[in-house]
C-alpha cells in the first residue's frame, strides 16, 4: 500500500496553522512554512513565552503520510545563537517536538485520507 503522501506542501502549511495553536502553551508563538528544499518537509519555528526570549527552529520531515520526522535546526535565546544542550532548551525542543508529533497525528485524517 503506498503511504506516500498526496497533499501539496501549501495546503499542509494551512492546516499546520490552523491546527497547531490549540496544541501550544499560552503565551509561545509560531510560524509555519514550506521547506523550499524538500517538498515533503515544513519548518516550523516557535517563540517560547517568558523572560528568556527563547526560540527554536524544527524541521518536520513526513517519511509517509502518517509519520513525521522532526530534528531541530537552531536554538536562540534574545536572538542570538545559544547552547541546544542547555536544560531549558532541552525541555522546550522535547515539548515542541511532541506538539509537532500531535499536530501531525491531529492532520491525519487530511494526510491520510
Amino acid at each position: 500500500m503506498n503511504r506516500e503522501l498526496q497533499l501539496d506542501q501549501q495546503s499542509l502549511v494551512s492546516a499546520w496553522q490552523e491546527r497547531l495553536p490549540a496544541l501550544m502553551e499560552d503565551g509561545d508563538s509560531f510560524s509555519v512554512q514550506g521547506d523550499a528544499a524538500d517538498p515533503s518537509s515544513l519548518l516550523v519555528h516557535f517563540n517560547a513565552a517568558g523572560r528568556q526570549a527563547y526560540s527554536l527552529d524544527f524541521r518536520c520531515t513526513y517519511v509517509d503520510s502518517r509519520e513525521v520526522a522532526v530534528s531541530l535546526i537552531d536554538a536562540e535565546e534574545a536572538g542570538r545563537q545559544t547552547d541546544e544542550r542547555s536544560d531549558a532548551v532541552q525541555l522546550l525542543a522535547q515539548r515542541y517536538t511532541r506538539q509537532i508529533h500531535e499536530c501531525a497525528q491531529a492532520l491525519q485524517d487530511l494526510t491520510n485520507p
